[in-house]
């Protein structure tokens, strides 16, 4: 199915005319047309284009917004007190589109004409991922209108198909009338597609008749997408792709490997138009949504500046606000910002500087590193020998250096006669034990607070982590806190630390930073330690570490329209609901005898699997029954990745309650198929 979106660069430029044209010689070319105008006000285009075309779509259908006063969008809904909301365009769209091979929508007036607050034809067009069809009127002032609306559609990301011309008005031709087109496709750069001659009769055998021949139609019917099997082919041959076993990536099944085209919102589009809810946030990246406008904007608008340049002696406008911004929003008593790329060299970066820090300081032997078990931090070899998951850093263990490894609990699987919460405090115990002997020696703890992610979203009780705090603080002992995975909201609060005030020496952040959109990441610290490495050129006591790509001016812009957006929409407030309302409906998820134990903070879930309920009893590894689990729900239209036998759930903050809803329905459907329908749907 392809869409072509039909905007004008003014009003009354005769886009009706253009789509009504359009639609009668694609349908004279035996193509399945359907027309769709999403809002109206006064007139009555969506009335006459479903008569002169012969639509069968019901007209709410055709037309789901409509106000009586010919105003612009934004203000006649506000008048006739209807509130447009940008997603009920998106699903009437979608429900009407998949009955046809092309849709054509037409737009209200102009690219930039408002819908509502914020969101413009222009983002409908991109949310809609439509090829840009751009009616103009042949008279004096098109070369201008023309130009500006081609710009505009390239700057927020909408591809142009071409420019159509309209003779609206039935008037002699003069000079501007024969050599527009010809400017406009000069300067432009853009196929001129033909013109429209004005119309005295609209019935569809006239305008097949006046328009046969006048307008090019090769280019629109030539966008395609692109070949799904010859894509998968290249795949097999020439990717590598991380945490996947290749055998069975390449091994020959009937449900080929998913190639992802685009996104929209919350949802992921493969080469063969099916869309899927992405119930993990992209690997926990996503924020807001796929093509959130402003992250778009902000993106290029930088590319416009520069996309690169040095930290190494240098500095950036975007590295620089972005520095204040994050030391803004952090715990308090973090100074000093230390950009890389990813969440591993995060937390690579704390451990080395709180290993350097005692070093330069003349406190030689505090050099011994503590983390969890069942941690995990990152695949460098530095946040590997800091990790706890036998299945991902085992096979490593002669490569990375010694660490102190503190036993830490998985409450769900307590061994007998412990109870929780008091067995998930035993760790804490241990900490303090060992402090007591070695605190002289111990740099630094790295924990992930409040949930242990790769680890199968292991939570932890309130008040472990304020434990650890304040333990690390009687015996001088630096806090790495990595919140790689649940920063930026996922736990329901900016940071995970927040929710017991919590004030680390080291902050490791990645993954949400961008709102998903490019790598960064940056290591947060106290003025203390970056006092610790001010000395004398000739002491070389500098911290000897960077990357290429640090402080990318790219990602940094984009990093920072990321935050503004949690403060403008509120974010944080108005996801707390929505915490509520996914606890509730996961509750009957639970009833289903496999489903062992649904653990939630936030908007990060574990929901594990077990094939015996009362042992706790889990599934053997290979009889792959996550991954299984996983692949049953595609076909419902969500796609999911599984840790071992625990299916994690991490949706993008801006998820809906009625995306969370199908996502968790596809779900419990998809456990039903792999293990039996136990839950009563």
């Amino acid at each position: 199915m392809k869409t072509f979106f039909i905007t004008g660069t003014d009003t009354g430029v005769g886009k009706t005319y253009t789509t009504l044209a359009l639609g009668v010689l694609l349908k004279a070319a035996g193509h399945d047309v359907g027309v769709f105008k999403p809002v109206q006000s006064g007139v009555g285009d969506a009335e006459f284009l479903k008569d002169r075309l012969g639509i069968i779509d019901g007209l709410r259908e055709i037309n789901p917004f409509w106000a009586p006063e010919p105003l612009s969008p934004h203000l006649a809904f506000r008048r006739a007190g209807i509130k447009v909301l940008p997603g009920k365009i998106l699903a009437a769209y979608h429900k009407i589109a998949v009955r046809h091979q092309i849709m054509l929508v037409e737009g209200a007036g102009g690219l930039l004409v408002p819908i509502t607050r914020g969101y413009a034809m222009a983002d409908l067009a991109r949310d809609l991922d439509a090829e840009l069809i751009i009616v103009a009127r042949l008279g004096l002032g098109t070369i201008n209108h023309t130009l500006l609306t081609v710009h505009e559609a390239r700057r927020r990301g909408v591809r142009v198909a071409g420019v159509i011309f309209c003779d609206a008005s039935g008037t002699r031709p003069g000079i501007p009338e024969r050599t527009n087109p010809q400017a406009v496709r000069e300067f432009s750069g853009v196929a001129v597609l033909g013109t429209v001659p004005f119309l005295k009769k609209t019935d569809a055998a006239s305008v097949a008749r006046c328009c046969r021949g006048r307008i090019d139609m090769a280019p629109l019917l030539s966008v395609t997408r692109p070949d799904a099997g010859k894509l998968v082919a290249m795949d097999k041959k020439y990717v590598w792709h991380p945490f996947t076993q290749m055998q069975d990536w390449l091994a020959d099944v009937p449900d080929e490997p998913l190639v992802i085209d685009r996104g929209e919102g919350s949802y992921l589009v493969d080469t063969r138009g099916r869309r899927y809810l992405d119930a993990t946030s992209s690997l926990w990246v996503t924020v807001h949504g796929h093509r959130k406008r402003e992250l778009d904007e902000a993106l290029k608008c930088q590319a416009d500046k520069i996309a690169h340049s040095t930290m190494l002696g240098l500095s950036n406008t975007p590295a620089v606000v972005l520095a204040k911004k994050l030391v803004d929003i952090a715990p308090k008593g973090l100074a000093k910002v230390f950009y890389s790329d990813n969440g591993s060299t995060a937390v690579e970066i704390a451990l080395k500087m709180s290993y350097q820090y005692w070093q330069n300081t003349g406190q030689k032997k505090k050099t011994a590193l503590v983390h969890l078990a069942n941690s995990y931090h990152g695949d460098t070899l530095g946040s590997v020998s800091v990790g706890g998951i036998a299945l991902f850093h085992q096979v490593y263990r002669k490569l990375i250096f010694k660490t102190i490894r503190l036993e830490t609990p998985d409450c769900y699987r307590a061994p007998a006669g412990k109870k929780y919460p008091d067995y998930a405090f035993e760790a804490v115990d241990r900490f303090e034990a060992l402090l007591k002997k070695k605190h002289g020696q111990i740099a630094s703890l790295v924990l992930e607070p409040v949930v242990q992610g790769a680890a199968g979203m292991i939570m932890w009780p309130r008040g472990v982590l304020k434990r650890f705090e304040e333990l690390c603080r009687r015996h001088d002992v630096f806090l790495i806190a990595d919140e790689v995975a649940t920063g930026f909201g996922r736990t329901g609060t900016m940071f995970a630390c927040e929710h017991e005030d919590v004030h680390p020496d080291f902050l490791c952040v990645a993954k949400g930073i961008t709102g998903g959109y490019l790598p960064l990441a940056a290591t947060l610290t106290t003025q203390r330690i970056f006092d610790g490495f001010l000395f004398p050129y000739k002491d070389m006591k500098t911290f000897f570490h960077g990357h290429t790509y640090t402080g990318n001016p790219l990602a940094c812009a984009v990093a920072i329209a990321n935050i503004d957006l949690f403060r403008k929409e509120r974010l944080l407030a108005r996801l707390q609901p929505k915490i509520r309302f996914l606890e509730k409906r996961l509750a009957r998820l639970g009833e289903h005898p496999c489903v062992g134990d649904i653990r939630q903070r936030g908007f990060m879930v574990g929901i594990e699997l077990v094939a015996e309920r009362r042992t706790k009893k889990p599934f053997p590894w290979q009889d792959r029954v996550g991954a299984r689990v996983c692949e049953a729900a595609r076909p419902y239209g969500v796609l999911l990745r599984p840790l071992g036998n625990v299916i994690v759930l991490m949706p993008p903050l801006s998820m809906s309650r009625d995306e969370l809803d199908a996502m968790v329905t596809a779900l419990e459907k998809a456990i039903g198929d792999v293990l039996g329908p136990e839950i009563q749907l």
